[in-house]
């Protein structure tokens, strides 16, 4: 997309103008219009046909939640939450990005490194992924209803790992919505700040089958339960007196993220080998791409979120061009497909 139409909303004039400055600061995106508040924002995105709205949480009229849940049911077009609270308030992110918002930034406060400068980048790569989701597509497609999984029983050693980027708060839940609590444990890398995993994860938690807690150095993976990599910490998987643990450390970047995907999946890859079945879904770029393709070679049944499925397909592309996947399957069919790579596990056990 060569220029791509911002609308700001927030009732803030200084945050509206910070924002319309930032947004335009590399030349590819243009801010068409600004509204203080949601009843303002609904006539200028019928007038101005933004490709992206940024939308703030606390507004006069009408909470910004309850408007993205309207834009979600008349007019599907891409949010991305900029927000106050998505630092203290992360349940409201959650919710936001339930409802459908493409993903989130904090307004930056006196602890954001770099300041300014570093929310404005983060703030241009989030709307340039924004607008080539395909939000619409995940609006109106209807999932194809499948018979409820009964066992997810496996093998000892069995592991299923998860890997995603933006849209992947909602695809995990529903990949963990499906999957039978008597499944081998799950490791989840999904790019997020720190401060908001232990959220998800609470979220997570009251909603699926499973057990979901956030990841601890040392803890040991138990059935039933899928840990989730801390923001702004790396997840590996370790064998230590016969049993499966996490790694939790700190160290550098990989492929420019942390939590990376592709350090769980190389280290399930090298630790799991063919007892691990394997996820790569939506999300913009090539992490977890080169991991997955070192579970496939040890063995691993590996699976990527289908084009049509995924809100961004960038990491799924990547892996299927690498030959790092066995196969893709929509969202709503890949716990299934996992489960029966783990009943094939079982069976020749």
């Amino acid at each position: 997309m060569s220029n791509i139409r911002v609308l700001v909303v927030d009732d803030s004039a200084l945050i509206r103008d910070v924002l319309s400055k930032t947004l335009a600061q590399e030349g590819d995106i243009t801010v068409v219009g600004t509204a203080h508040d949601p009843l303002d924002a609904r006539d200028k995105i019928k007038a101005l046909n933004p490709d992206v709205v940024t939308l703030d949480i606390e507004m006069p009229n009408m909470n910004g939640l309850a408007f993205l849940q309207k834009i979600m049911r008349l007019r599907p077009l891409p949010v991305v939450m900029v927000s106050t609270l998505t630092t203290k308030g992360a349940s409201e992110t959650m919710l936001a990005l339930e409802l459908g918002a493409v993903d989130f930034v904090a307004k930056p406060g006196t602890e954001m490194a770099g300041g300014l400068e570093a929310f404005g980048a983060t703030l241009r790569e989030k709307v340039r992924f924004a607008a080539q989701s395909d939000v619409q597509a995940r609006a109106h497609r209807a999932q194809a209803p499948d018979l409820p999984l009964k066992t997810a029983a496996a093998p000892q050693g069995a592991l299923i790992a998860i890997g995603a980027s933006t849209g992947g708060v909602e695809a995990i839940r529903q990949v963990l919505s499906s999957i039978p609590a008597d499944c081998p444990p799950i490791v989840i890398a999904q790019h997020m700040p720190k401060g908001f995993t232990a959220r998800f994860s609470a979220r997570l938690n009251e909603l699926v089958p499973v057990r979901v807690i956030e990841a601890a150095d040392r803890m040991v993976l138990e059935r039933g339960t899928a840990y989730v990599a801390p923001g702004d910490f790396h997840l590996r998987v370790e064998k230590t007196s016969g049993q499966l643990k996490c790694r939790v450390t700190q160290d550098e970047q990989t492929s420019g993220h942390r939590p990376s995907v592709d350090v769980l999946f190389s280290s399930v890859a090298k630790v799991v080998g063919s007892m691990a079945v394997g996820a790569i879904l939506t999300g913009m770029g090539r992490d977890g791409a080169a991991g997955l393709k070192a579970m496939r070679e040890a063995g691993a049944f590996t699976i990527g979120q289908s084009q049509g499925s995924a809100l961004i397909y960038g990491m799924p592309k990547v892996a299927f061009e690498m030959g790092a996947v066995t196969e893709e399957a929509p969202v709503e069919k890949i716990a299934g497909r996992l489960v029966s790579a783990l009943m094939k596990l079982k069976a020749a056990a």
